[in-house]
């Protein structure tokens, strides 16, 4: 009953449609811009280095990575990793997502303070996400409001870490179009389908905090219900 409650069904469930929306809306809108050639002809690669060297960035090495959709940063090792429809691709969609990675790399560069505090909390998110819940469940379950109250603080972790995930990705989009107007690298009505792209993107993110907001919120009500 804890997991199909009356408050699961009208606060989550909503959310969690939002989020195969999302999904949906951001693999059409990249087939779609994937079928649109720059007039340029730059590269996925091509837009990464331009906004890397644009920035003074010397150091952080862009590389092919398998799979689609699998673009990302990683400042472990400061490499930008592109997708096998982006490294190399002529495309709207190729340098959107390129260079919205490139943005990621940018905020690492300058010590951008949300990106600093979202590595911060990874590991806090990684067992909210995962052991929050269940905490939380089994101390309704059991009767234990100690147990309970642990699990929705331990959960609180990761809902903080989604709500700053949303300024850090909606700020390397903006570098990216910011960065790509000032070096003419496209026009203005190629950069209208960038941020086609990267708002379809950036709406996955917003289902995902929505989702977690939705499901503390829950585990609260349920919380006041039993006392």
């Amino acid at each position: 009953m804890y997991f199909f409650d009356e408050y699961y069904l009208f606060l989550v469930i909503p959310t969690l449609l939002l989020s195969m929306w999302a999904q949906f809306k951001v693999k059409t809108t990249f087939a779609k811009y994937s079928k649109v050639q720059c007039s340029k002809r730059i590269t996925g690669v091509d837009a990464s280095i331009l906004l890397l060297k644009a920035n003074n960035i010397n150091d952080v090495q862009v590389e092919a990575v398998k799979g689609s959709l699998t673009d990302h940063f990683d400042p472990s090792v400061k490499k930008v990793r592109l997708s096998e429809p982006v490294y190399g691709v002529s495309t709207i969609a190729a340098v959107g997502v390129s260079a919205h990675e490139a943005g990621h790399a940018i905020q690492h560069n300058i010590g951008y303070k949300p990106l600093v505090l979202r590595s911060t909390l990874v590991p806090v998110a990684n067992f909210g996400s995962r052991f929050g819940p269940i905490l939380a469940i089994a101390g309704l379950a059991l009767s234990f409001p100690l147990l309970l109250n642990i699990g929705i603080l331990v959960f609180s972790g990761a809902v903080l870490f989604y709500l700053i995930t949303l300024p850090v990705e909606y700020n390397a989009s903006n570098r990216a179009i910011a960065i790509l107007r000032a070096n003419n690298v496209l026009n203005e009505e190629e950069l209208k389908g960038v941020k086609k792209v990267l708002s379809a993107a950036a709406l996955t993110y917003v289902a995902s905090a929505l989702t977690a907001i939705a499901s503390l919120i829950r585990l609260i009500l349920l919380s006041r219900r039993r006392r």
